[in-house]
């Protein structure tokens, strides 16, 4: 007799759910690990694109939608000019001595650790909530929510966003030299 294993009567939303997991947590430790920038970036756009599959599967459309156009494309694309702007050479790179990658190496496990015995600690919040019976994927309430109750989070997500297309501009900028 075959042995099925348990996972194998997994519905498929789970297979999916499992799939996109899988795509986005590999995608975004190529962009870590990959040594070419450029690479970097193609492999944050898959990750980006497995979390939009994410919010499809949490019947967010808007949000998935709205997480393609702002962030793989909008987002990816100022990245990708800032990387070609700034032209990133292995011959300009500069080596960064072995206590800073021990500093960073350390600090990243630190977080980890906090992070984990955050989610092990925390409680779940199913049952706080109030079935409002509001549809949280029209525009309308979410327009109303996020210009409400979420004003001030909004702008200072645009005031970030301004800041960094202003350093982009600033870092892209060549110097002129005297004659």
């Amino acid at each position: 007799m075959i042995h099925i294993p348990d996972f194998a009567h997994a519905s498929t939303v789970q297979i999916i759910f499992c799939f996109l997991a899988f795509i986005t947590v590999i995608t975004a430790f190529l962009a870590i690990f990959s040594r070419n920038p450029i690479h970097s970036a193609l492999y944050l756009v898959i990750s980006f694109f497995s979390i939009a599959g994410h919010y499809l599967l949490l019947n967010s459309q808007f949000l998935a939608i709205v997480h393609v156009i702002v962030y793989s494309g909008a987002i990816m694309i100022l990245f990708l000019f800032t990387i070609m702007l700034m032209n990133l050479n292995k011959q300009n790179e500069v080596h960064k001595p072995r206590i800073t990658r021990l500093g960073a190496i350390v600090s990243f496990c630190l977080i980890c650790i906090v992070l984990i015995l955050v989610f092990i600690n925390s409680k779940p919040i199913a049952g706080e909530y109030i079935a409002t019976g509001e549809d949280y994927q029209s525009i309308k309430v979410l327009g109303r929510v996020l210009l409400n109750e979420y004003m001030v989070p909004f702008e200072f997500a645009s005031i970030l966003l301004l800041t960094a297309m202003i350093g982009v501009v600033l870092l892209s900028k060549k110097e002129k030299t005297e004659k």
